[in-house]
């Protein structure tokens, strides 16, 4: 498999840093829990939250809507939920792209029914060519075209998630 560098490290790392600067500000004086969406936000999360300068608690939540295949189904099904209570707090969901927005959507509406303060999105990478919701992210790391992308935490069959830069498959 060929894999040809689409966003380099370098470049991921610049946007990182200053989607934390703009989260900060929006966040200060704010009681906010990050929510990273298993498994593939688990890196940008990672370096995201390290940027972040205002205090924080991180959950997790896990869903499904591919399995081992690189289409959606359509179907989001919750695998992991939330740990702790949302109520009244400022909720900032951290995920690795958006293509479709189902995902989003739904957890998004999940979410507002737990009662929050607010419900913010961060993703590192946007398709909006994809897209089958009105679903818009609050904070976007990237706009790529409809391309199967893996690397730092984005996969294909459970490989490639360590790769340090956003990678383009070409068979």
């Amino acid at each position: 498999m060929q894999v040809e560098v689409m966003i380099s490290a370098e470049d991921i790392a610049k946007r990182v840093r200053e989607l934390g600067e703009e989260i900060t500000r929006d966040y200060d004086s704010k009681d906010l829990v990050v929510v990273g969406i298993l498994k593939g936000a688990v890196v940008f999360m990672s370096d995201l939250i390290r940027v972040i300068t205002v205090p924080l608690e991180v959950d997790f939540m896990a869903t499904s809507s591919y399995g081992l295949s690189t289409q959606t189904s359509g179907v989001v099904q919750l695998l992991k939920d939330l740990d702790t209570s949302i109520e009244d707090r400022d909720v900032l969901i951290v995920e690795d792209i958006i293509d479709t927005g189902l995902t989003l959507s739904y957890l998004n509406q999940l979410l507002h029914s737990r009662k929050p303060a607010s419900i913010k999105t961060a993703v590192l990478l946007d398709k909006p060519d994809r897209r089958q919701t009105e679903f818009v992210p609050d904070y976007v790391g990237f706009v790529i075209p409809d391309r199967f992308v893996i690397g730092y935490g984005l996969d294909v069959e459970h490989k490639f998630r360590g790769l340090p830069y956003i990678g383009v498959v070409n068979n």
